[in-house]
């Protein structure tokens, strides 16, 4: 990487991989909500916590989208299998542009149209200790139905706030109570799923193989508890709603509906 000059400490680069295709709503990166497409919404809510972002994408209506409305964006491959090699090819293609090595990446999800700047900002703080490689966002789950819902990933913490594993079933299992009681007789937490990485980190992440739970849950962070590895948890609260499906994107209308 020789046409690189500068180098600054805990430089992050924010990247949010798009993409168009999705078994359960496509083109989701670029459905309206409230005159904006959705990506936008993630690209100015994360310009509002990180100096540096820019969208990785495969698709070029998603690319002339972050173009017109004046968004950074970077093309990368279709044969990604995962968010984590798209965003090792984004780095490497937008430091050539910028002559700038970044320290460290934030891997933002492009379906969080009501992600919070400080929720942003507490994963980047995550990385103000250099024993950090990986990093991620969770939240205390107040509502005893998002126990029921499925399209959530729960996990279990130690006492540093470490993760010691996720699953799509929820964490710990309590026994002897019903589970619409369970939310009162222990804490669980819910993943967010924002990464923040070293950048060492990133680059490690992309070369181990798949785990056997990573397999088993369709939770790639698994692989890297799988492998010996620490991920520090950064607990926040958030009210964002992840659009996976046509339903996700109509609940965030709701919400928002009173506001635009």
């Amino acid at each position: 990487m020789g046409g690189i000059v500068k180098l600054m400490k805990r430089n992050i680069l924010g990247i949010i991989p798009a993409r168009f295709g999705s078994s359960r709503f496509e083109g989701k990166p670029l459905v309206d909500i409230h005159g904006k497409p959705m990506i936008q919404w993630v690209y100015e809510a994360s310009c509002k916590a990180l100096d540096s972002v820019v969208v990785a994408t495969d698709d070029r209506r998603i690319e002339s989208v972050v173009k017109s409305f004046g968004g950074r964006v970077v093309m990368t491959s279709k044969d990604h299998i995962n968010g984590t090699s798209r965003c090792v090819e984004a780095l490497e293609k937008f430091e050539l542009e910028e002559e700038t090595i970044f320290s460290a990446v934030i891997n933002i999800q492009g379906d969080e149209p009501m992600i919070e700047p400080e929720v942003l900002r507490a994963l980047k703080k995550s990385l103000d200790s250099e024993s950090v490689d990986l990093a991620t966002l969770v939240s205390e789950v107040t509502d005893s139905q998002d126990l029921f819902n499925e399209g959530e990933a729960f996990v279990t913490l130690d006492n540093k706030a470490n993760a010691l594993y996720f699953s799509r079933s929820v964490i710990p299992f309590v026994r002897n109570v019903p589970k619409e009681e369970w939310i009162n007789h222990h804490l669980f937490y819910k993943h967010l799923g924002m990464y923040a990485y070293s950048r060492e980190g990133l680059y490690q992440f992309s070369k181990l193989l798949p785990s056997s739970l990573e397999l088993a849950e369709s939770l790639e962070q698994n692989r890297w508890l799988e492998a010996g590895f620490k991920i520090q948890c950064a607990i926040v609260k958030s009210e964002s709603i992840p659009v996976d499906t046509p339903q996700d994107l109509e609940r965030v209308l709701a919400v928002w509906k009173k506001v635009y």
